[in-house]
């Protein structure tokens, strides 16, 4: 098993310009309610391209006033489902050199009071904030294999997070 990979991208005269970043997919998570709760479709087979079919699924529960990432991965899809029961910050980079928005950043703010469901493709690196006062729940579903089938080949992400002078930021 080999160690994920670090990266460094330091703020040398790199700008990013704030827009939509091709081949991301951001789409409202309608509910529908009634006596008993609420349910929400997650993914349909024929609303999502092949290649971004789910292999697996999980869960993950962020503090309040907690970052997860910056990160990306070098060959793997999310698909982040944000439903509350707080609110994050998502800010995306695009660090595709051969994409129409390289070095273009998105910033979206999505949970409990904007429900939705985020498509990341590779090399878009990613971020989320838990910007509410109470944990708040993510569901991924990514297109490739935790560390690939029985969780031995490299984990396909490059982190961000651990380097101060990082060029991908959150906290603005």
């Amino acid at each position: 098993m080999q160690p994920q990979m670090k990266a460094t991208a330091k703020q040398e005269d790199v700008i990013f310009k704030r827009g939509v970043i091709d081949d991301v997919v951001v789409r409202p998570l309608n509910k529908f309610v009634d006596e008993r709760g609420w349910l929400a479709e997650l993914f349909r087979h024929d609303e999502l391209a092949a290649e971004l079919y789910p292999v697996m699924a999980y869960i993950s529960q962020t503090e309040p006033h907690t970052t997860r990432g910056p990160h990306e991965h070098v060959s793997q899809a999310d698909l982040f489902y944000f439903l509350g029961p707080s609110n994050f910050k998502l800010r995306m980079w695009d660090n595709r050199k051969k994409s129409t928005t390289y070095r273009y950043m998105t910033t979206l703010f999505v949970g409990e009071d904007n429900p939705k469901a985020v498509i990341i493709p590779a090399g878009v690196v990613h971020a989320y904030r838990n910007i509410g006062h109470k944990p708040g729940i993510v569901i991924n579903c990514p297109n490739r294999l935790f560390m690939g089938y029985g969780k031995r080949e490299a984990v396909d992400e490059i982190r961000y997070e651990d380097d101060p002078e990082t060029i991908f930021q959150i906290n603005d």
